[in-house]
């Protein structure tokens, strides 16, 4: 049965999204502030966690730098907050998804089974070349000539994407759709973010995102 660990000093939250959560099939573990959450994350190993940035002791930004020192688990981070500065920093520190609340609880189960979507190892053994960028959908790994580059999990699915689309120009809320796996309105600011650490670790000069004013980007073979 696939773990899940839900971080959050609200317990009527907790509870509403272990309701949700459980009917879908999930066990689920809770942790109520930061010390605990990183204790129950190396006892009971999940496969995904959904972390409030706001919580007493360790807030949610270090407990997601300190999981991510640890692990490419899927991190969803939750905040009351609806501030670009929150997400963009919880995206640099790692977090995979972000959700603002109050949400509905069906967006969340909505949010963990596209994560679960896009990591499954149920795709087509493909390997996809662009310049001297290798791209292997079954192992997911990612080589730069023959340098191999560690990315996080949605960098991985984001280029990807890139990859099976060579040369086509990808708006934000085309990426979103394709690499988050639903509609992210709004949000196109999480693509920007994933695109400058995939250019950060990619570094080739054989194989570019580009960006198209006003539209999108595109992976080129230069």
């Amino acid at each position: 049965m696939t773990t899940l660990l839900l971080v959050d000093d609200e317990k009527n939250i907790i509870e509403l999204e272990r309701l949700y959560l459980e009917k879908e099939g999930y066990q689920v573990q809770v942790a109520y502030d930061g010390r605990i959450a990183l204790e129950k994350f190396r006892s009971c190993k999940p496969s995904a966690v959904i972390l409030d940035l706001m919580l007493p002791g360790l807030d949610g930004l270090e407990v997601c730098r300190r999981i991510r020192q640890e692990s490419d688990v899927p991190i969803i981070m939750l905040t009351a907050r609806d501030q670009d500065v929150d997400k963009i920093v919880g995206l640099e520190l790692g977090a995979d998804d972000y959700l603002t609340k109050p949400f509905n609880p069906r967006e969340l189960v909505a949010r963990v089974k596209a994560i679960f979507r896009r990591t499954s190892s149920g795709q087509k053994t493909q390997r996809l070349s662009v310049g001297d960028l290798t791209v292997d959908l079954d192992r997911r790994e990612v080589t730069v000539g023959v340098r191999q580059v560690n990315l996080r999990t949605k960098e991985f699915d984001l280029l990807a994407v890139f990859a099976q689309n060579p040369g086509i120009v990808l708006t934000r809320e085309r990426l979103l759709e394709l690499a988050w796996g639903y509609d992210f309105a709004g949000e196109t600011r999480t693509v920007d973010v994933h695109v400058a650490h995939l250019r950060k670790k990619l570094g080739s000069e054989r194989a570019q995102i580009e960006t198209i004013s006003g539209v999108g980007y595109k992976l080129v073979a230069t």
